[in-house]
């Protein structure tokens, strides 16, 4: 709407004044009748809306009338034809952008109407020719409906293409944060829990220490790269997209939660995935698992694999408190929102028996014709 207003400001509607002064001076020279300069006054002061702000929608319908009236007044006075014709359309045009349909169209309407009836006066009181009266009354109807329907459409479709530049920024900034979260988040729990193994083993077991501190450095390196690629990101500098991890990946992520204290088991195999679903898959089993680590209290997670028909189906669940999914959070809103993406869906809850699960249903890929 910015560049679409802006028009209000630019240099053509001051070529339109300027021309609607100098050319009704010139087309009404010979007028012996009434003043020159009232021609002028009356022609301009309909046109000067259109170099004015752009005005709100309660008083541009309220312009479009004023100025169809001033030229409805010029035509009765039996004032010449010239660049009035030019006043009302133009300023339609500018409200049309401005303004919604019903901002404008009832005001361009009585504008017109009020202009008719100028030019009706006109052949009635100073012997102008009916037809060309009535010909150039039906001539504004269309010119000046036509330019507020262009300037509506025009409005309409830079509105549009705002709007979609809105949603993708605003998916922009939401898959950022969720990789934030995932990434990020993740690799804190996780270091958190090595600390916490690496302060009950300290003085008694070096070893134990030692492999918690290299894990703590390792996990750091790769939340920071996260971190830095996704910051370049936001401050509009290039930065090298990792590819996101799969299926394939999620092996390691399952043997740095057991790293960090978390007895995990993991049974069946994965189905016949995209790589869509493969990473909505990974992003399950990490946000599981990550709220395992920092909510649950849980000594042991379990993930499973099983087939549902033309469904592969994801199971993460624990044997802690379990939990509350009233405010779900960015971390299950994001797992819904990765699966529900690749046509899948998710299902989350405290289990009866204790614990927590996260049941995920990811599409496979059809079976290739043998």
């Amino acid at each position: 709407m910015a560049e679409l207003t802006r028009a209000h400001r630019a240099w053509w509607p001051w070529a339109v004044l300027i021309i609607a002064f100098l050319g009704t001076a010139a087309s009404n020279a010979a007028n012996d009748r009434h003043p020159v300069a009232l021609a002028v006054l009356l022609v301009v002061a309909a046109t000067v809306p259109a170099v004015l702000p752009p005005l709100p929608a309660r008083t541009a319908g309220l312009a479009l009338a004023l100025s169809g009236a001033l030229c409805g007044i010029y035509f009765a006075l039996g004032f010449a034809d010239g660049p009035v014709f030019l006043a009302l359309p133009t300023v339609t045009f500018l409200a049309g952008a401005a303004v919604p349909l019903a901002g404008w169209l009832p005001g361009a309407l009585a504008g017109v109407t009020l202009m008719a009836a100028g030019l009706a006066a006109r052949w009635e009181w100073h012997a102008d020719e009916p037809h060309k009266s009535l010909w150039q009354a039906i001539g504004m109807a269309g010119v000046v409906l036509a330019a507020g329907a262009v300037a509506t459409a025009t409005r309409n479709r830079f509105e549009a293409r705002a709007e979609r530049v809105g949603r993708a920024a605003t998916e922009e900034r939401l898959r950022m944060a969720r990789d934030l979260h995932d990434g990020v988040g993740h690799g804190l729990a996780v270091i958190a829990m090595q600390a916490g193994v690496a302060l009950h083993v300290l003085g008694r077991d070096d070893d134990k220490v030692r492999a918690s501190l290299e894990a703590i450095r390792s996990l750091s390196k790769e939340s920071l790269d996260a971190l830095r690629a996704e910051l370049a990101v936001i401050a509009g500098e290039p930065a090298p997209r990792r590819p996101a991890p799969g299926v394939a990946d999620i092996p390691a992520l399952v043997d740095r939660v057991r790293a960090a204290g978390l007895r995990v088991e993991v049974t069946g195999t994965p189905g016949a995935l995209s790589r869509e679903a493969g990473e909505a898959s990974y992003a399950v089993v990490q946000e599981a698992l990550t709220n395992v680590l920092r909510h649950a209290s849980a000594e042991t997670a379990w993930i499973a694999w099983s087939s549902a028909g033309a469904s592969t189906v994801l199971t993460v669940r624990d044997d802690g408190r379990g939990g509350d999914v009233q405010d779900e959070g960015m971390g299950i809103g994001g797992m819904r929102a990765r699966v529900a993406a690749v046509g899948g869906t998710v299902r989350v809850g405290p289990r009866p028996n204790g614990g927590f699960a996260v049941v995920a249903e990811l599409p496979e890929l059809p079976e290739l014709p043998r």
